[in-house]
């Protein structure tokens, strides 16, 4: 008999299309912000995401990943932990950033030799950790002087990590390692940085980095992910939108299923410079770093909030997308609304599902939106489709009674329900979450999953 774990029995237990994907990043960084702003690995929902890649890993001068921060091993434990509660989630390490401005993976890609090194601690890395995959932070790596040479050594690298991962799968008898990427959506760039047409089949998803298309390098307000052009758009920034990225990358290659639309948990900022404050208006840098994220040039969703109670908020009509501004301060941001007009396009262009940036500027403690913890996140699952997730509440169930206690001081698990062999308890934090199997299969013990009879 076919075991249904990690097929029909993590469907049931997420209750999606096996298309959705909604994936998560989660940054190393966050966790030195100050006081409510501080997010580690167990501040995350683990039935909130389908997919939570940790950010971020990079490349060392022998060709191996290695972590960044100092507690990233004691992280990586925590967040693969949150698969116990939820075995239908899957995690991913992104391995990029920058060593002296340059991508780590321009002269890892140069040879054949530290390509092979490199997939092979690749696959070493993520098994032993328990990652299910590898996300290519490959986002603007080429090098001015050689972009076409660099583009073909990212699409060897992509053919030989995905030959690499099939490989290791039928050896390790494991399923089979995930391949995703970070790419970006500026037109200029997909052109320069990437091979559509020949690296798109080899990944399981793409995330589309379809934010910051403007912010404060520019000397007039934009928004930083609108889904349309404005009427204040000239030039390439024509360009500059959801609408005109995807469609690019579409037209160079890129299967729909394939592509998840990026969603930013935080807002660009810009600082007026006269009293015009609309799209558009002149502008001379960012306004005031936010108080938690504290880098200029963006806040945090959690600090938008904090925004908007005494600004004035517009809606761009043509963009889908609003601002807020109070005196000089400025900020195009994301909320419900343009959440839901976003997935409303992406359902319409059948693309793969969603990706967000970041887990940690979302209100995650749910602390200063009073909009309970993660509202935008939260809000993009129910605009997907997705089902209510588990809560800390225990659910109610028609069985006798088991509900009450059955999870206190059990390890975090699924666990066979005696009294109807159809359901099953889930336990974790000493919660207890009824599942109800499909019908015509029950739960198993032996497998933890639910099958024929």
């Amino acid at each position: 008999m076919a075991k249904l774990l990690t097929g029909l029995g993590v469907l049931l237990m997420l209750g999606i299309a096996a298309s959705s994907k909604l994936v998560c990043h989660m940054t190393n960084w966050a966790q030195y912000r100050a006081a409510n702003g501080k997010f580690t690995s167990d501040n995350i929902d683990p039935f909130l995401c389908t997919h939570v890649i940790y950010s971020l890993a990079t490349i060392n001068n022998f060709n191996q990943v290695v972590t960044i921060e100092w507690n990233d091993e004691q992280q990586y434990i925590r967040l693969n932990n949150l698969k116990k509660a939820n075995p239908a989630l899957k995690t991913l390490l992104s391995v990029g950033g920058t060593k002296n401005g340059i991508s780590p993976f321009i002269m890892m890609v140069a040879k054949p030799e530290s390509r092979a090194t490199f997939i092979k601690s690749v696959i070493s890395f993520l098994r032993t950790r328990n990652f299910d995959g590898l996300n290519l932070a490959w986002e603007y790596p080429a090098h001015n002087s050689s972009p076409l040479q660099d583009r073909e050594r990212f699409t060897l690298l992509v053919k030989e990590l995905s030959a690499a991962f099939e490989t290791d799968a039928s050896d390790s008898k494991k399923p089979q390692l995930l391949l995703s990427a970070n790419v970006a959506s500026i037109r200029a760039t997909i052109d320069r940085a990437y091979e559509v047409n020949k690296i798109a089949a080899y990944f399981d998803f793409i995330n589309v980095m379809s934010y910051d298309f403007h912010g404060h390098w520019e000397a007039a307000t934009g928004h930083n992910s609108p889904l349309y052009p404005s009427s204040m758009d000239s030039g390439t920034h024509i360009h500059h939108n959801i609408n005109s990225s995807v469609s690019h990358w579409l037209a160079l290659g890129a299967p729909a299923e394939k592509l998840l639309l990026g969603f930013p948990t935080y807002g660009r900022t810009n600082r007026l410079t006269t009293p015009a404050n609309g799209l558009g208006a002149p502008t001379d840098g960012p306004a005031d770093a936010g108080p938690y994220t504290r880098t200029a040039g963006f806040w945090a969703f959690y600090e938008v909030c904090g925004f908007l109670t005494s600004a004035s908020v517009e809606w761009i009509e043509q963009q889908s997308v609003p601002y807020a501004t109070y005196g000089s301060a400025w900020v195009g941001y994301d909320d419900h609304r343009s959440f839901s007009s976003k997935v409303q396009w992406l359902t319409g262009m059948n693309l793969g599902g969603a990706h967000v940036w970041t887990l940690d500027m979302d209100d995650f403690s749910g602390s200063f939106c009073s909009l309970g913890s993660y509202p935008l996140i939260n809000h993009l699952r129910l605009s997907m489709g997705f089902p209510p997730k588990p809560t800390t509440t225990p659910a109610p169930t028609t069985t006798k009674d088991p509900m009450a206690s059955f999870c206190h001081g059990r390890p975090d698990g699924l666990y066979e329900n005696t009294a109807d062999k159809t359901t099953f308890f889930q336990c974790y934090l000493g919660n207890t979450y009824l599942h109800r199997c499909q019908p015509g299969l029950i739960f198993w013990d032996s497998c933890k999953c639910c099958n024929w009879p």
